[in-house]
């Protein structure tokens, strides 16, 4: 295993071969800020060449999934990607091919208001000796007056835990690659408090709920005939061994008006103990396919 290098901003001082340090974090700043300034200016070239290869898959696999056009529908974003400018960089840590840079301040996503001091983590990944933007993390510090308070009097117990250190891994390629939109758009549905319900749909699309109610989109989408889906449930500590739960598949019309079609659903009546895990399939058939047209 390599070994794990840690820069402290705070000691740039300290050199790293030939002062590789605070060159390094330097150089991240700036492919951040090119990766941010694309994204402002809907640059799909540019935005594509700071982008590390995986997070470029991942995101055309999810706007194809949802048939739309990419890489156009990125770049409709909620809110812009912050400016680094005003942040104090609490860490940056370089482990292999990977970097996780931490700051903190106030973060501004551009929607009004005003900023208040949180902690926003920026992943980058090394492609071919180039420094890639691979995503970032946000951590809304509004219910967190004790961390504030340890921040602001340096103690930063809580930005040395290893969630905000990198992995030092290249991550795994995705299983699809998609190249045109999918025919069907299906999403999975999960109820399950106090649980953990982790899904697989046609081998492909991965998903996790933790005591959660939500709807993620199915990577690949669904495909006429026979679809396979497995699943594995376990109880998380204080959860409700009796609560009732539910697995559902829907697919989703592009019609206005027309509701989705439930196509899966598995069901755990309260009281009832829930399998630890199922492989089951649900079928796109014809009559379906007419439904969501």
């Amino acid at each position: 295993m390599r070994k794990l290098i840690f820069i402290f901003i705070a000691l740039t001082q300290i050199s790293f071969g030939q002062n590789q340090g605070p060159q390094l974090v330097k150089q991240l700043r700036s492919v951040y800020d090119a990766w941010r300034t694309s994204v402002i200016r809907k640059d799909a070239a540019s935005w594509q060449r700071y982008t590390s290869q995986n997070r470029l898959t991942e995101i055309k696999n999810r706007i194809l999934s949802e048939r739309k056009p990419f890489p156009q529908a990125f770049f409709n974003l909620p809110a812009a990607p912050p400016s680094l400018s005003g942040l104090k960089a609490l860490r940056v840590r370089i482990n292999g091919p990977t970097v996780k840079a931490v700051y903190y301040g106030k973060v501004d996503f551009g929607v009004g208001g005003k900023p208040s001091e949180n902690l926003l983590t920026i992943s980058y990944l090394q492609e071919r000796g180039v420094w890639k933007y691979e995503g970032s993390e946000f951590v809304n510090m509004s219910a967190l007056p004790d961390l504030k308070k340890e921040l602001d009097a340096g103690k930063l117990d809580y930005v040395d835990q290893n969630d905000f250190k990198p992995s030092g891994l290249v991550p795994s390629k995705p299983p699809i690659q998609l190249v045109a939109p999918v025919k069907y758009i299906a999403k999975a549905y999960v109820f399950c408090p106090g649980r953990q319900v982790d899904l697989t749909v046609n081998g492909v699309s991965k998903h996790t709920f933790q005591h959660d109610r939500s709807a993620q989109i199915i990577i690949g989408g669904a495909k006429d005939g026979v679809n396979n889906l497995k699943f594995q449930i376990k109880p998380l500590p204080g959860g409700d061994p009796k609560a009732v739960m539910t697995i559902r598949v829907y697919l989703m019309s592009e019609v206005q008006g027309k509701q989705p079609v439930k196509v899966f659903e598995y069901q755990v009546e309260g009281g009832e103990k829930p399998e630890a895990s199922g492989d089951r399939t649900f079928n796109v058939t014809a009559e379906i396919a007419k439904a969501l047209r």
